[in-house]
């Protein structure tokens, strides 16, 4: 077995996310599955990351693809056994590779054994492991509060003659954090797969457990009040501010129960999604902060519309240096939940070839730079674009129900293109849960493995340098004062620092440099060093060393 990381592994970890239904098909039925991805493995290795992230796998009705839970502690079918999942362990752990898995605490399916007893009557043991209403005066719901797949968050119930909240689907009811029982239910499930080996937890929607117990009305969004990155200014959802159910207080207390459980298992970690905060930097910082909540957290400070400018990014690493004292930071620029990384940067990339090239690359050395952990989501490497799918092509509840508002998230979840001239590029042999788009085909693994001016062999490269560098792995991050659009920082101290240069334009830059500084050897630079200047093409980048004496921008 390979020598895996020491217990702080995850502080400046790679964690690849596999979306497991369109990773990896090893049976035929157009579904990925987990021996599948056991047999792909050897190419997340060799990409360079540290982790595996796993998106659903466990027993599910698929009204959300594994987001609507009915049992915790089985492996579902389609996607094989728990003998399976076991060898998806042994071999990441012989590669090198820690696993995480997702695990979804702020709801099961309506069909988990919990619910249908609950649901029952009123007065059964499990009466309250869901968060119940009674009606409104006028016999509706007891408030304004909306599912973030649209309508209201509360469905009723003949049976109870009540309501029950769900955030999401109606078939998704959100679980009682605030009862002890369940709490110790979802630990102990959690313990199932720790003592199976697994490295950490994802946690989905983390900032969504608890709910105010007063069932206030949230109030509507102002004109001047922006909505939360990430949101799509046409989602009704983000027309109220969701103060009701995302990121209470509440939630914080509750993660100390959490973190005492992965304490028992050392080298383990979690890593929270906070998702629909209005400030999503601001609340991950809260959920990470010292000893007694989670490890790490992402957000969609980098996943949204607001302006690709220094000054922008610049506020975002401030955040971090300010507010992340004794917490840690993942940064991701996608996951399975946004549109490609590729067709959201669409507007900077209506460009010759080669800016379009150096644009991506820009993306990749920028998030590696970021002090923290991060996330690539799978394909991206391959800069595969968003898929444009039909109507009729959809899978996703939220894509269907809110078709022309928003995009569906299958546009980010056909398969992966692994061979080019192979029966649906190598995905399955059987007919796929999602078509491959042919605009993917010649993006294939197998068409840029071996061109080594690919955008896959980018990200092997940068993501092999990134651990040659010492000062990619301390936390600090010193920002310097630059005008637009180049965006400038220095990671580490003394001769381990290395100042990172972004120009953010299509357009040429300049950062005046004074003596010290020289550009790293690295095959992936886009920057030419001058006298007293750093020359930058369109979306040109570099790392730079200290030499002698280095000083700021001159």
């Amino acid at each position: 077995m390979a020598l895996l990381p020491q217990s702080d592994w995850w502080h400046n970890a790679i964690i690849y996310q596999i979306y497991i239904r369109s990773f990896a098909d090893s049976d035929g039925d157009g579904v990925g599955d987990l021996r599948g991805l056991a047999q792909r493995l050897p190419y997340v290795r060799d990409l360079g990351a540290d982790a595996i992230w796993i998106c659903p796998f466990v027993r599910s009705p698929m009204r959300d693809f594994g987001y609507d839970v009915s049992d915790f502690c089985a492996v579902e079918p389609m996607f094989g056994t728990l003998k399976d999942f076991d060898a998806v362990v042994t071999q990441a752990h012989e590669l090198g590779l820690r696993v995480l898995m997702d695990q979804v605490w702020n709801h099961t399916s309506d069909q988990h054994p919990w619910f249908v007893q609950s649901r029952a009557d009123r007065d059964n043991p499990k009466a309250d492991w869901y968060v119940w209403a009674d009606p409104a005066h006028d016999g509706g719901p007891p408030n304004n509060w909306r599912a973030t797949f649209g309508g209201s968050a509360w469905s009723f119930d003949p049976a109870r003659r009540q309501y029950y909240l769900h955030n999401f689907l109606e078939q998704q009811p959100d679980l009682n954090w605030y009862n002890p029982d369940v709490r110790a239910a979802l630990l102990e499930a959690g313990r199932f797969w720790l003592e199976r080996g697994v490295d950490g937890f994802r946690l989905d929607v983390v900032n969504f457990y608890c709910h105010d117990r007063s069932l206030a009305d949230n109030p509507a969004r102002s004109p001047e009040r922006a909505r939360p990155a990430g949101a799509s200014m046409h989602d009704p959802y983000f027309e109220h501010i969701n103060a009701g159910t995302v990121s209470r207080d509440e939630t914080l207390q509750m993660l100390g129960h959490i973190r005492e459980l992965m304490d028992t298992y050392p080298g383990t970690m979690t890593l929270g999604e906070i998702s629909s905060a209005e400030d999503a930097l601001v609340t991950a910082s809260e959920y990470v902060a010292g000893n007694g909540r989670l490890h790490t957290a992402y957000n969609s400070a980098l996943v949204s519309d607001a302006p690709f400018t220094a000054s922008h990014l610049r506020g975002l690493i401030e955040t971090v240096r300010t507010r992340f004292v004794d917490g840690h930071c993942c940064w991701t620029l996608g996951t399975h939940d946004f549109p490609r990384l590729k067709g959201r940067w669409s507007r900077y990339g209506q460009h010759a070839p080669e800016l379009e090239q150096r644009l991506d690359q820009l993306l990749l050395s920028l998030l590696i730079a970021l002090p923290g952990s991060c996330c690539l989501y799978q394909g991206d490497e391959l800069g595969l674009p968003q898929a444009q799918l039909s109507l009729e092509q959809l899978r996703d509840p939220f894509g269907i129900a809110n078709w022309g508002v928003v995009q569906s998230r299958d546009g980010c979840r056909t398969p992966m293109p692994w061979q080019a001239d192979a029966p649906n590029c190598g995905f399955t042999l059987g007919t796929p849960w999602l078509p491959v788009p042919a605009e993917h085909l010649p993006l294939a693994v197998d068409r840029q493995w071996n061109d080594k001016d690919s955008l896959l062999n980018a990200y092997r490269e940068v993501i092999a340098w990134r651990r040659t560098q010492p000062a990619l792995g301390e936390r600090g991050v010193e920002l310097w004062e630059t005008s637009e659009p180049v965006l400038a920082f220095v990671r580490g101290h003394g001769h381990h620092a290395l100042l990172c240069v972004f120009n953010l334009s299509s357009a040429a830059a300049q950062l005046p440099l004074s003596h010290g500084w020289h550009i790293a050897e690295t095959a992936r630079a886009a920057a030419r060093r001058e006298e007293h200047a750093l020359e930058l093409p369109g979306f040109g980048w570099a790392f730079l060393e200290r030499s002698t004496t280095a000083v700021g921008p001159r």
